[in-house]
């Protein structure tokens, strides 16, 4: 089975329906937002390594907020679901943006309250 960037370690990816948490530890909603790097698998793996390392470096920035972040190389995806802030999930994108400007927000993905 492929495996998936999952935010801090390498994992076998299933449907992100088991794996995306929808609450935090707390059980506070969580906000997500999706974004593509079109191409991204066609390129060569030193340009992959670096979109992810750059990728990385501005989740690491916002580490006290990311609860789950998954790449899938195959769909050119990136999920990442976070601690709610009023503006984050436009902040966050914006400053993958800065360091990978192919990359593109889809709209944003919001839960209904259970």
């Amino acid at each position: 089975m492929p495996a998936a960037l999952s935010w801090g370690r390498l994992e076998a990816d299933g449907p992100l329906w088991q794996r995306v948490p929808s609450r935090d530890e707390y059980g506070h909603l969580l906000a997500d937002f999706r974004m593509i790097f079109p191409g991204l698998r066609r390129h060569s793996s030193e340009r992959q390594l670096r979109t992810l390392r750059l990728v990385g470096g501005v989740l690491q920035r916002y580490q006290n907020w990311v609860v789950f972040a998954d790449l899938n190389l195959r769909m050119n995806l990136l999920w990442v679901s976070i601690r709610a802030r009023p503006g984050l999930t436009v902040e966050i994108p914006a400053a993958i943006l800065e360091e990978v400007p192919e990359a593109r927000l889809l709209a944003p993905y919001w839960r209904r309250q259970r």
